[in-house]
């Protein structure tokens, strides 16, 4: 399974990082890495909350573009 993450520097110095298309699913890490691992887990443990209460799994649909100020 396949899921867009955002991730950015937080103002703690932690990364923090977020699944857009479930919504409230956010983590941080150190580093990258650990953050990156830290969403993985979340994402896992969402979904299967989800599919224990008989919910439907949010399709991940994402778009991102970059816009000149």
């Amino acid at each position: 399974m396949e899921r867009y993450i955002l991730l950015y520097p937080g103002e703690d110095g932690y990364w923090v990082v977020e699944c857009p298309s479930l919504p409230g699913c956010i983590s941080e890490g150190r580093t990258k890495d650990e953050a990156i691992l830290n969403i993985r887990e979340a994402i896992q443990v969402y979904i299967e909350t989800l599919q224990d209460h008989g919910e439907a799994i949010p399709e991940d649909h994402y778009e991102s573009m970059v816009v000149i100020v």
